[in-house]
């Protein structure tokens, strides 16, 4: 066994926003707003109130009250990367995050309504600073969205709706290289170039339908949104392009893809029962598909009672991972598409293991006054395990004859997360 392998780092711009770490459907967060995090990221066909302003604008025309609704997430992810051969592995320090948001909505007579969003919207990142054999590598993508949208009711129960979207972020990529694998650390430098931030312009547009008044449909269109953030992917990626892994630096263009949603929402007296299914197109956004990423499918599931002055939901929601995992067989021929297997393996399971799959949520929800309700929300993604064969380098000091030449081993990284939702909604 190497006495040390310095897993050579690489930075997956498939990148993960907010402060690091959502519940996720890759890097997208399942639900916007405590209701729609409680039924399990539903929201293309059920109604939430202000929250729709976000999964479907043309469901605010239901709201009877103009409504605020403000409050945040305490998000808990878990992320532990390692080498089982070597015994080896380290949990991120990046464990805990805060996650704002606030909507309102303003009905004129059910025929018009217009409405505002502003939500952490997705991310994630690690923290493994202070850990030679893992580079220490850090990072974070935050994205928050600012939407004024729009909804109008055209009659025989269909309504319309759209939004502009106003796209902040924010992405930081580091970790130090050692140029010789000197057991001393004397010839290791750091590379990364800062934080940069981006603003992006896309749209949101949505449809729904109420075929009786018991059964609701929905379907809603999210735009891609194209951000540049300078010196970020070229800058981690160039080390590889030297060593032969990589024909050319990362693009620094980092895109959110476009999501195509469909939901149906059926009442029965308290009760509500609510099924979305989207398709996030990965595979299609600058950025993602350079790094292997795949269009994911999501279903999500949510049933809610609400009862006098109150209403529990819970909810399901399952996204197949969008991370391929690449073949590095072959791999110490520098150049081949193994090599760069490999290398993208470390990028995406190191840096940005968007991996959880299975979400199981619960909520509910209490009228404190005639104006005044608290909103509460739990998400909870069961612990994934993936082991990838990727990018190490073997030291020149432990004796071993590649002296500091690429190596394929094997990256195992195991990934949890648990959220907290809290918020107050205001009619008046």
């Amino acid at each position: 066994m190497m006495k040390k392998t310095t897993l050579a780092l690489a930075i997956s711009a498939a990148a993960m926003a907010a402060t690091p770490a959502f519940a996720t459907n890759g890097d997208a967060l399942i639900g916007l707003g405590a209701q729609s995090r409680a039924l399990g990221g539903t929201g293309t066909a059920a109604f939430y109130g202000s929250e729709n302003a976000l999964t479907n604008p043309a469901l605010l025309v239901k709201a009877k009250k103009t409504e605020i609704s403000f409050g945040g997430t305490l998000f808990k992810p878990s992320v532990n990367t390692g080498y089982p051969a070597m015994n080896y592995d380290h949990t991120s320090k990046a464990d805990t995050n805060v996650i704002p948001e606030i909507s309102i909505v303003n009905p004129d007579g059910g025929q018009w309504a217009w409405g505002i969003g502003m939500f952490g919207s997705a991310g994630m990142g690690v923290d493994h600073s202070g850990e030679a054999y893992l580079m220490q590598a850090r990072s974070t993508l935050q994205l928050m969205k600012f939407v004024p949208s729009i909804a109008f009711n055209v009659g025989n129960g269909l309504s319309l709706g759209g939004g502009v979207v106003l796209q902040y972020g924010a992405l930081d990529i580091n970790y130090k290289m050692n140029a010789d694998d000197s057991a001393d650390g004397s010839q290791e430098y750091n590379v990364g170039s800062g934080m940069d931030q981006d603003f992006g312009l896309g749209f949101i547009l949505g449809a729904a339908f109420d075929l009786n008044d018991n059964l609701t449909l929905g379907v809603s269109y999210d735009s891609p949104i194209t951000m540049t953030y300078k010196g970020q992917l070229s800058t981690a990626s160039q080390p590889f392009v030297n060593f032969g892994l990589f024909p050319s630096a990362m693009s620094d263009k980092l895109e959110q893809p476009a999501v195509l949603g469909a939901g149906i929402a059926y009442t029965t007296g308290p009760w509500m029962a609510t099924v979305d299914y989207k398709n996030i197109k990965w595979g299609d956004a600058k950025g993602y598909k350079e790094f292997g990423w795949e269009d994911q499918s999501v279903v999500a599931l949510g049933v809610k009672y609400t009862g006098a002055g109150y209403w529990l939901g819970a909810g399901f929601n399952h996204g197949s991972n969008p991370i391929k995992k690449n073949s590095a067989a072959g791999f110490l021929t520098p150049g081949t598409a193994s090599a760069a297997g490999a290398t993208l393996n470390m990028f995406n399971y190191l840096f940005f293991p968007a991996t959880v799959e299975n979400h199981f949520t619960l909520g509910g929800g209490y009228k404190v006054s005639s104006k005044m309700t608290v909103d509460a929300a739990i998400t909870y993604a069961p612990e994934v395990s993936d082991t990838v064969s990727a990018l190490g380098f073997a030291n020149a000091n432990d004796g071993n004859p590649l002296n500091n030449q690429p190596v394929a081993i094997d990256l195992k990284t195991k990934h949890s997360q648990l959220g907290y939702t809290v918020s107050l909604r205001y009619e008046f």
